[in-house]
C-alpha cells in the first residue's frame, strides 16, 4: 500500500521578497500620486508634513505592536486573524479576520478601478473590458503562486522608483519661482466648489495612505522566519515610504502653486520630467496594491476556514499541491469578480478603511494588555513601551471617527453581530479553545479579581447579584428545583453547584454534575461544580460554605431544598447556623407535593407589620427583608408573574397605615407599579388562610428555623414556599 501523499508545504519567503516588498508598494499607491498634491495644496508644506507624520504615526504604534507580538512567538497562517485569534479567541479573531478579508477582496476591486483611470487618461478604451482584462491578469499571477507575484512586484518596484527619478528630475523643480507656501488657506476640493476644508478633512482623504501594513504579515503562514522578516519588512517599508511621502510633498511644494495643486489632480504628471511615463508608476501602483491584496486575502480566508467556522470551511482550507490557498483564491476572485460589476465602490470606500482600523487598534490592544499584565508568557526580543500600543490604540479609534463617523459605528456593528454568530457557533460546536486565549484571559481576570478585593467591591450592596451555593448530593433532587435556580438566576447571576460525596465516590457523582452544570450554561447561566469526599452532608456544607469564602466568584446565597426526612432536615440547622456566621444569606426552597411551583403566575410577598416609630427604611434594614424583596422581584421579572405584597394587622384601624407601609416599600425598593398592596385582618393563620391564592409565597426565615412551621405554611397557603434569611450585604434599597 501506498504512504499517504505529506501535507503540501508552501514555498518559504524571506524579508525583501515576502515583506518588504508587497508592505512598500501597498502604502505607495493611488493617493501619492493622484492626491498628495492636494493635500499640499490646501494644508501647506508644513500642514501636510503634520497630516504625513500623523497618520504615519498612528500606523507605525500598530507596525511596532505588530513587530513585537511577531518576535514574541511564531505567527500562524492568516496575518491579523493569527495575531488576534492566538490572543483572545477565534470568536473575536473571526469577527475582526472577516470583514478584514472582504474588505481586502473590495479593496482589489477598487484598486482595478485606479488602474483603468490611469488607463483611459492615455487610451479610449471601453472601461468595463479594462476592467476585466485587468482583473484576469492580477488572478492568473496570484493563482498560480505567490512566488510568481513577488516576482512581478519585483518589476513593479522598479517601475515605480523610476516614475520617481522623473519626478525628481524635473526641470519644474529649478524653476520655480514661487516662495513655499508653509501653511494653507484650506480651500476644499474643486468637486464641491472649493467651499473649504479643515485639517481633519485633509487628513481623512490622506489617512487611507498610510494603510497597507498588513501586507507583508498576511504572509506569516508562508514566511521562513517571519520572527525577524515582519518587524524588520514592515517597519522598514514604513520607513521609506515615510521618507517618500515627506520629500515628495516639498517637491509639489517648490514646483506648483496652491492654486494649482487643489485645482489638478494629476498635477504630479504634468510637472514629471516625462509625464506619462510617469503615469506608468501610477498604473504599476494600483496593479501592485491589487495583486497584493488578492495573494494575501486568500491566506486569511483559508486561516479563518482552518478552524472551521466557515461555510465549507473543509474545502476553503484545503491548499493546492503546491500549497497555494486555490479553493480560497477561486471564493476571492468570485467576490472581486461581483463587486467590479457592481462598476462604483464609492459608497462603501470607507467601510474598507474602517475594518483596517478596527484590525490595527485590536493588534495595538493585544499588546497592550500583554504588556501592561506581565505575562511570563510574553517575552518579545523586540519589547516597546506599554504608551506605543496604548498611543497606536487611541490613534486607531481617533482616525476611524474622523475619517467617517457614520461608517466607523456601521463597521463596529458589524464586527459585533459577527462576533455574536461566530460566539454561538463556538458554543454548538464545543470549540476547547482554552488553549489560544488563556494566558491572556486568566490574566485579565486575575487583575480584576485583585481590583475586586482591594476595592471591596463584594461589600457594595450596589453590586449585589445571586451567585448561590447549591449543595447537591443526588442530582435527582435537583431536577425539581432546576427550573427555579435557573429564573433565579438568570441573566446576571451564577450556581456554584457543590456535589457531596457522601454515599457514592467522587468519580461517580461528578459526571451528573458536570451534567448538570452544562444544562445551566447551555442557557447561559454561568455555573461552575466541584464535588468533595463528606462523610456527613452538614459537615460537607459548612466546609464548603468556609473554603469559598476566599474565592472570587465567592457565593453570597446557599440555596437548600426542604428534604423529605426527618433527619435530613436536622442536619440543616448547623448549615444554617454556618452560613449566618460568613455572611451567606440562606434560601430554603419547599415545594408544595402536588402543586410544585403552579403555573409560576402569582408571587406573595409577605411583610412583618412595621414597627412604631421605625421609618421604613429602617424597618427594611431591621426586617429581614432585603432578599425577600429581590427575590420577589427577580421572581416577577422571570416569569412576568402578578406580585403581591402581603402583611396581617391584628384590627381594621392598623389598615391604612400598613397601605402606607406597603406602598413606601414598593415605592422606596422601585417595585414594579403593579405591584399590590394586600393587608389582611386578624391573626396571622387567619391572614394566610385569606391571602390570595398563588403559586410561592416568600417569607422570612429565622436562624433558629421551625421546620413543623415550614411545613404547616405549604400545607395553608396551598403553594410552594420560600424562605430567606439576610445577610446583611444585599440591599432592597441600592
Amino acid at each position: 500500500m501506498a504512504a499517504p501523499a505529506p501535507n503540501p508545504q508552501p514555498e518559504r519567503y524571506g524579508t525583501f521578497k515576502g515583506v518588504f516588498t508587497p508592505t512598500l508598494l501597498t502604502i505607495l499607491g493611488v493617493i501619492m500620486y493622484l492626491r498628495l498634491g492636494w493635500v499640499v495644496g490646501n494644508a501647506g508644506l508644513l500642514g501636510a508634513w503634520a497630516v504625513i507624520l500623523l497618520a504615519v504615526g498612528i500606523t507605525s504604534a500598530t507596525g511596532l505592536s505588530l513587530s513585537s507580538i511577531a518576535t514574541n512567538t511564531r505567527m500562524g497562517a492568516g496575518g491579523a486573524f493569527a495575531i488576534i485569534s492566538r490572543s483572545l479567541g477565534i470568536e473575536i479573531g473571526g469577527s475582526v479576520g472577516l470583514p478584514l478579508y472582504l474588505s481586502q477582496a473590495l479593496a482589489v476591486a477598487m484598486y482595478v478601478f485606479g488602474f483603468r483611470e490611469g488607463v483611459v487618461w492615455v487610451l479610449d478604451a471601453p472601461a468595463l473590458a479594462v476592467d476585466l482584462l485587468v482583473f484576469a491578469l492580477i488572478f492568473a499571477i496570484a493563482f498560480r503562486s505567490a512566488s510568481f507575484a513577488f516576482l512581478i512586484q519585483y518589476a513593479i518596484l522598479g517601475v515605480i522608483a523610476f516614475s520617481l527619478l522623473l519626478v525628481v528630475a524635473s526641470p519644474a523643480l529649478g524653476q520655480a519661482s514661487h516662495a513655499i507656501v508653509w501653511m494653507g488657506e484650506w480651500p476644499g476640493a474643486p468637486e464641491d466648489g472649493f467651499q473649504g476644508t479643515g485639517f481633519w478633512g485633509v487628513f481623512a482623504v490622506f489617512f487611507p495612505a498610510a494603510t497597507g501594513i498588513m501586507a507583508g504579515a498576511n504572509m506569516s503562514g508562508e514566511l521562513a522566519d517571519p520572527r525577524r522578516s515582519i518587524p524588520r519588512g514592515t517597519l522598514g517599508a514604513i520607513a521609506l515610504s515615510t521618507v517618500v511621502y515627506l520629500a515628495l510633498a516639498w517637491w509639489l511644494a517648490r514646483v506648483a502653486t496652491p492654486e494649482e495643486l487643489v485645482s489638478d489632480y494629476q498635477i504630479l504628471f504634468e510637472k514629471a520630467l516625462w509625464g506619462k511615463a510617469a503615469l506608468v508608476g501610477l498604473l504599476g501602483a494600483t496593479f501592485s496594491s491589487g495583486l497584493s491584496s488578492l495573494v494575501g486575502a486568500p491566506r486569511i480566508l483559508a486561516a479563518m476556514a482552518g478552524h472551521g467556522f466557515l461555510p465549507g470551511s473543509a474545502w476553503l482550507a484545503r491548499p493546492a499541491p503546491n500549497g497555494e490557498p486555490r479553493n480560497a483564491m477561486l471564493v476571492t476572485g468570485v467576490i472581486v469578480l461581483g463587486a467590479l460589476m457592481m462598476r462604483d465602490l464609492n459608497a462603501i470606500a470607507p467601510l474598507i478603511t474602517m475594518f483596517f482600523l478596527i484590525a490595527y487598534g485590536v493588534i495595538n490592544l493585544v499588546v497592550l494588555v500583554e504588556s501592561s499584565l506581565g505575562l511570563v508568557s510574553f517575552r518579545p526580543e523586540l519589547r516597546i513601551h506599554p504608551a506605543i500600543p496604548l498611543a497606536g490604540l487611541v490613534g486607531c479609534v481617533f482616525a476611524m471617527f474622523i475619517v467617517n463617523p457614520g461608517f466607523s459605528l456601521i463597521s463596529v456593528t458589524l464586527v459585533l453581530a459577527l462576533y455574536g454568530v461566530i460566539l454561538r457557533w463556538a458554543r454548538s460546536a464545543d470549540v476547547d479553545d482554552v488553549g489560544v486565549r488563556s494566558s491572556i484571559f486568566e490574566a485579565v481576570s486575575e487583575w480584576a479579581a485583585a481590583r475586586v478585593t482591594e476595592y471591596n467591591i463584594h461589600e457594595n450592596p450596589r453590586a449585589w447579584k445571586p451567585n448561590l451555593l447549591v449543595p447537591v448530593q443526588d442530582t435527582a433532587e435537583l431536577r425539581g428545583t432546576w427550573r427555579f435556580l435557573l429564573d433565579f438566576g438568570l441573566p446576571e447571576g451564577s450556581v456554584k453547584l457543590l456535589g457531596l460525596a457522601e454515599q457514592r465516590t467522587v468519580e461517580q457523582l461528578s459526571p451528573g454534575i458536570a451534567a448538570l452544570a452544562r444544562g445551566f450554561q447551555e442557557k447561559h447561566l454561568f455555573c461552575t461544580w466541584s464535588v468533595v469526599d463528606a462523610t456527613d452532608y452538614g459537615a460537607g456544607v459548612v466546609t464548603g460554605l468556609q473554603a469559598l469564602q476566599s474565592a472570587f466568584f465567592r457565593p453570597n446565597i446557599l440555596f437548600l431544598a426542604l428534604p423529605d426526612l426527618v433527619d435530613r432536615r436536622e442536619q440543616l440547622v448547623p448549615v444554617i447556623t454556618a452560613a449566618r456566621r460568613t455572611r451567606v444569606s440562606v434560601m430554603l426552597l419547599a415545594l408544595h407535593p402536588q402543586a410544585g411551583l403552579g403555573r409560576t403566575g402569582v408571587i406573595n410577598l409577605w411583610v412583618r407589620p412595621q414597627d412604631p416609630g421605625l421609618e421604613t427604611s429602617a424597618a427594611l434594614e431591621l426586617g429581614n427583608l432585603d432578599l425577600a424583596v429581590l427575590s420577589g422581584f427577580r421572581l416577577h421579572r422571570a416569569w412576568g408573574a402578578e406580585l403581591n405584597l402581603v402583611t396581617v394587622v391584628p384590627d381594621a384601624e392598623a389598615v391604612p397605615h400598613a397601605e402606607r407601609f406597603l406602598q413606601e416599600i414598593i415605592e422606596l425598593c422601585r417595585l414594579p407599579v403593579s405591584a399590590k398592596r394586600r393587608v389582611m385582618v386578624g391573626g396571622w393563620e387567619d391572614g394566610v388562610a385569606n391571602a390570595p391564592q398563588s403559586d410561592l409565597d416568600i417569607m422570612g426565615l429565622q436562624p433558629d428555623p421551625d421546620f413543623d412551621f415550614v411545613l404547616d405554611m405549604v400545607a395553608k397557603t396551598r403553594s410552594s414556599c420560600l424562605f430567606v434569611m439576610d445577610s446583611g450585604r444585599e440591599s432592597a434599597l441600592a
